[in-house]
C-alpha cells in the first residue's frame, strides 16, 4: 500500500508539468510575476533603494506599473533557483523553467499534506485525497501560473498539513500549530492580504478548542508578521525603488479601503459557495456525498468540522467584499478536498459491510474518473486554445526566419496580444536587432509616423468580413497607400460545438494538446478513433469551437519578397 501510494503522488507533479507543457503561455494577471523573473535573470536587482544608475526601461514593472504595486518575493526566488538550471543549459526555455519551478513547489506542498493526511488518518484516506485533488482542474492548471496567490498557495498549504491532527496526544502539536500560524501570517503579509481572515479564522479555532494558548498564538503571530514584513519592505523597496514600500499593504488599501476593486466587477455574497467552491471541487459528489458522509459519522465528525469550520469561515467572511474570483479562496481546497477524503475512505472501508457503501462508493469512482477525463481531455485543451498573443508571437519569430528583412525588425504588439501570452520571455533580445513596441497611446498611433516604422504589426482577427480593430484601423488611415499582407491567424476558444451526422470535425485543440504530449502519430490514431467512435454515435461528436482571435500582419516594402 506504501508502494501504491507513492506512486499516486507523482499524479500531482506529473499532471501540473502536463498542464504546463500544453498551456505554456500566460495572461494578463500573471504579466507582473513573471515579466519580474525575466528582468531579474536578465540584469538582476537594483542595487540600493535608490540606484542612480540603474535603467528603468530594462525592467517591465517601471514601464508597466499596474494599479498597485506587487511583491518581487516570488519572482525573485524563481529568478535564483532557476540560475544553477540555466548555468547547465543556456538555451532552456526560461518561461517554462520559472513556471516548471512555481508548479514543482506546489506539487510538493500537495504531496506533503497528503502523507501528512495518511499520518493522521490512515492509508485509504490519503489515496482518496490524491485521487479526489488530482482530477480537480483548477488547481492544477493553475499551480505553476504565477499568481501572487499560487505563490501563496505552497505556503498555505505546509500550513495547513502542519494543523492536522496527530495520531496520538504531543508536546510538538503547539509547536506545529505555531509554526502553521507564522507561516499562514508570513504568506498574507507577502502575497495575499485577505488571508488575515483565514489566520484569524485558524487561530479562533485552535484557541477554543484548546491546541494553542495565547502566548503562543501571540508569539506565532510576531514571527510572522516580524519575517514577512522584513523580507519585503527590504526586498520591494529595492525592487521599486521606494522606500519605506510594503505591496500588499498598498493593494489592501487600494482595494479594500478604497472600494477600487469594485471596478473589476462585484457579486452577492453566496457566489463562493454557490459558484466558486463546486468549480474548484469539480465533483459534484465531493460535497453531495462525501463530505456529508464525513460530518455524518462519528469516527470522522471531529476531524471533518477541525478542517470545515476555520475554513469555511473564512469563505463566509471574505464574502462581505463585493469583487469575488475563484483563486482568492483556492488556499481551502485542499482542507475541503481532505474532508471529502475521508468520507469517501469511510465508505471504501465499509463497502463489503453495506450494499449503499458499496454503491456509493462506485458512484465516487466512476464520478472521479468522469471528472479527471473533463479535466485533461476537455478543459485543458479548451483553456490552451486562449492564449492567441502568445502563440502569434512565435509564430512570427519562425515566419521571419525565412523571411529577409534585414536587422533591425521592428514589430508592434496590440493590446489583446499582450493579454493573452505576450511576455519578455517570448521577444528576442535587444542584441538580435528585434524591436517590439506596446504604445497604448491613442493620439500617437493616429499618425503615420508611428506606424511607418513597423514590419509586423501582432493586432486583433475575427471571422468577420472585413473586421478591423483599433489599432489595424488606426494603421490603415495613417498609411492608406501602404501594403500589408497577411501571413498568421491564430484561432481561440470560442465554446463547445455539437457536431451533427455528416458534419466534418476540425479537431484543432484537440490536435494541438494531443501533438504537445505525444507527437504527430498519436494525432492520427486520436483522428482515427474519433471516426470510431462517431460511427458508433451515428455521427454525432462534440468538440471544441474555435474562431480567429489575432493575426500578424507583414508590411510588404518595394523590392522584398512575399
Amino acid at each position: 500500500m506504501g508502494y501504491a501510494f507513492g506512486v499516486l503522488a507523482l499524479l500531482f507533479p506529473a499532471l501540473i508539468i502536463l498542464h504546463l507543457l500544453v498551456a505554456p503561455y500566460t495572461k494578463v494577471e500573471e504579466s507582473f510575476h513573471l515579466q519580474a523573473v525575466h528582468d531579474i535573470l536578465a540584469n538582476g536587482l537594483p542595487n540600493g533603494f535608490n540606484d542612480l544608475n540603474l535603467n528603468r526601461a530594462d525592467y517591465d514593472h517601471f514601464s508597466f506599473p499596474g494599479a498597485v504595486p506587487r511583491s518581487a518575493i516570488g519572482a525573485a526566488a524563481l529568478a535564483m533557483l532557476s540560475k544553477p538550471v540555466i548555468l547547465l543549459n543556456e538555451g532552456i526555455n526560461r518561461q517554462l523553467l520559472a513556471r516548471a519551478i512555481l508548479g514543482l513547489l506546489n506539487a510538493s506542498s500537495l504531496v506533503v499534506y497528503a502523507r501528512g493526511l495518511r499520518r493522521s488518518f490512515g492509508q485509504p484516506a490519503a489515496i482518496w485525497y490524491i485521487l479526489l485533488q488530482a482530477s480537480q482542474f483548477h488547481l492544477i492548471f493553475y499551480a505553476s501560473r504565477p499568481l501572487s496567490n499560487m505563490f501563496a498557495f505552497s505556503m498555505t498549504t505546509l500550513a495547513m498539513r502542519l494543523l492536522l491532527p496527530s495520531p496520538g496526544p504531543t508536546r510538538q502539536d503547539q509547536k506545529q500549530c505555531s509554526l502553521a500560524l507564522a507561516l499562514l501570517t508570513s504568506a498574507g503579509v507577502i502575497f495575499r492580504s485577505e488571508l488575515a481572515l483565514l489566520v484569524g479564522t485558524q487561530t479562533l479555532f485552535l484557541l477554543a478548542t484548546n491546541r494553542i494558548n495565547l502566548k503562543h498564538t501571540i508569539l506565532a503571530g510576531l514571527t510572522g508578521l516580524t519575517t514577512g514584513l522584513t523580507l519585503t519592505v527590504y526586498l520591494d523597496s529595492t525592487f521599486w525603488q521606494r522606500f519605506p514600500l510594503w505591496p500588499e499593504f498598498e493593494a489592501f488599501r487600494f482595494n479594500v479601503l478604497a472600494g477600487q476593486s469594485s471596478e473589476w466587477g462585484t457579486d452577492p455574497w453566496p457566489f463562493y459557495f454557490l459558484n466558486s467552491l463546486p468549480r474548484l471541487l469539480f465533483n459534484p459528489l465531493i460535497y453531495l456525498l462525501a463530505i456529508p458522509i464525513a460530518l455524518r459519522q462519528p469516527a470522522t465528525r471531529s476531524p471533518a468540522l477541525a478542517l470545515l469550520t476555520p475554513a469555511l469561515s473564512f469563505v463566509a467572511l471574505y464574502s462581505f467584499q463585493p469583487h469575488k474570483e475563484w483563486r482568492f479562496i483556492i488556499y481551502i481546497i485542499p482542507s475541503l478536498t481532505a474532508v471529502a477524503a475521508l468520507g469517501a475512505a469511510y465508505l471504501w472501508t465499509h463497502r463489503s459491510r453495506s450494499p449503499l457503501a458499496r454503491l456509493a462508493t462506485q458512484a465516487l469512482a466512476l464520478s472521479t474518473l468522469v471528472v479527471f477525463c473533463l479535466s485533461n481531455f476537455v478543459l485543458l485543451p479548451a483553456s490552451a486554445a486562449n492564449y492567441p498573443g502568445g502563440q502569434a508571437l512565435d509564430a512570427m519569430h519562425q515566419y521571419a526566419e525565412h523571411s529577409d528583412i534585414d536587422s533591425p525588425i521592428n514589430v508592434y504588439l496590440g493590446n489583446l496580444a499582450c493579454q493573452t501570452g505576450v511576455t519578455r520571455f517570448l521577444q528576442q533580445p535587444p542584441s538580435s536587432g528585434w524591436v517590439y513596441d506596446k504604445t497604448e497611446d491613442k493620439a500617437v498611433k493616429s499618425t503615420s509616423g508611428f506606424w511607418d516604422r513597423f514590419d509586423y504589426v501582432v493586432v486583433e482577427a475575427d471571422q468577420e468580413a472585413g473586421f478591423m480593430d483599433a489599432d489595424e484601423t488606426s494603421l490603415r488611415r495613417a498609411l492608406p497607400s501602404s501594403d500589408w499582407e497577411k501571413v498568421h491567424v491564430v484561432d481561440s476558444f470560442a465554446g463547445i460545438s455539437v457536431l451533427r451526422p455528416g458534419t466534418p470535425a476540425t479537431g484543432i485543440a484537440e490536435r494541438h494538446v494531443i501533438n504537445a504530449i505525444v507527437g504527430a502519430h498519436a494525432v492520427k490514431l486520436f483522428e482515427g478513433l474519433r471516426e470510431y467512435v462517431r460511427s458508433l454515435l451515428r455521427g454525432w461528436w462534440v468538440e471544441i469551437k474555435m474562431r480567429p482571435r489575432v493575426q500578424v500582419l507583414r508590411r510588404v516594402r518595394e523590392g522584398s519578397n512575399s
